[in-house]
């Protein structure tokens, strides 16, 4: 006689509870930050005939202020932000920064759901993430991965490179740039910026630099920025440097620009930057933090280590042109 192989619906295996944490997880962030997330449609001149295009934005203000990547709206002349509500609002370019890669639009609703912008300084390798956004015009898609490396470069087409951004094998396609990348608990830690290639994604990440971008951005509409003319790197201290300074890392330059203060100061490749005007400095994101408008024309001491050397050298930064950026 056959048996028949009841299945139970009592408590299900331990085994089981962790992706059901985790399913709560994304569901709740997707819940909470859906209201914020717009789908951008945007049309833009170039040689001479229409071209359509989109992407995403985050809203952060009540009265309409959104944060999205520079290049989704560059060269926009008119543009639509579509909600998950149904509304669909003209928007405005309020300013654009292309060495974050970040902008900032607003919409003349002021009853929108702005999101809680979180703190990337204190992201994890390995910790949850959730991308929403608009791929292909799909509005309001979640995917969700784990931080994947933190302190990214990343070259862009215009020949910049966007420093310290966070890369995720969370699911990014076109369309997601400028779209929120979230923590477990719903605070946006990113603006998703690039698909660098299958389970390679990019944002750039939500931190003091790029909260003083948004600040400067929704006030003035650009960026002022000292200029010392460098390219560099966070680099691992050797242990007896690290104690004597008590850190672990520093910024090594890798490229002077020919002309630039940085040139005219005698800054090398090879040397160590520590600190700026008595400033730790232990990334690039450091030296960007710093380099603020108040010091263009104005002597700056860099403590430089050069072969064993502690070096004090001074700079006088020059302002960031249009063209440089």
């Amino acid at each position: 006689m056959a048996h028949l192989r009841l299945i139970s619906s009592g408590p299900q295996p331990a085994e089981e509870a962790p992706l059901d944490a985790y399913s709560r997880v994304v569901t709740e962030v997707a819940e909470r930050l859906a209201p914020s997330v717009a789908n951008l449609r945007v049309s833009r001149r170039f040689r001479g005939r229409r071209v359509d295009g989109g992407g995403s934005g985050v809203v952060i203000t009540p009265d309409g202020f959104m944060l999205t990547s520079a290049h989704v709206v560059e060269r926009v002349e008119t543009g639509v932000a579509s909600f998950s509500d149904g509304r669909e609002l003209e928007l405005e370019v309020v300013g654009t920064d292309a060495l974050s890669d970040l902008a900032v639009l607003r919409t003349s609703d002021d009853d929108l759901a702005p999101a809680e912008l979180g703190d990337a300084e204190s992201l994890r390798v390995g910790q949850l993430v959730v991308a929403i956004g608009n791929p292909h015009g799909f509005g309001s898609s979640i995917t969700a991965g784990v931080v994947s490396a933190l302190g990214r470069s990343l070259p862009t087409r215009q020949g910049r490179v966007v420093e310290s951004v966070i890369q995720t094998d969370a699911a990014l396609n076109p369309g997601n740039s400028g779209g929120a990348l979230a923590d477990g608990s719903g605070r946006v830690v990113g603006i998703n910026t690039a698909v660098a290639g299958v389970g390679l994604g990019l944002a750039v990440p939500i931190n003091r630099t790029t909260r003083g971008i948004v600040a400067a951005l929704m006030n003035e509409g650009r960026v002022r920025r000292a200029y010392l003319g460098l390219a560099g790197g966070s680099r691992p201290l050797p242990p007896r440097l690290a104690a004597r300074l008590g850190r672990r890392s520093a910024v090594e330059v890798v490229e002077i620009v020919e002309g630039s203060p940085a040139a005219l100061a005698g800054l090398r490749p090879e040397d160590l930057i520590v600190a700026l005007d008595g400033s730790e400095v232990r990334g690039v994101d450091d030296i960007q933090r710093l380099m603020t408008a108040e010091r263009i024309g104005e002597t700056v001491t860099a403590t430089v280590v050069r072969q064993d050397r502690e070096l004090r050298v001074p700079l006088v930064p020059t302002e960031l042109e249009e063209e440089r950026r």
